[in-house]
């Protein structure tokens, strides 16, 4: 079983920049060289941390 992999405060400004371009999930994994499923979670909790507002 592999390990998760803790995005830098870089990665996650990136990924943010690119939702904004409107890319789409794949496009990102493969700019940012990450798996699927950690954007998947990183934009799993980015939605949970606004709900709570």
């Amino acid at each position: 079983m592999s390990a998760y992999t803790q995005l830098t405060q870089h990665q996650k400004y990136q990924i943010e920049a690119l939702l904004k371009a409107e890319l789409n999930q794949t496009e990102i994994t493969e700019i940012v060289n990450v798996h699927k499923s950690t954007i998947s979670r990183e934009l799993k909790h980015k939605q949970d941390s606004t709900t709570m507002d």
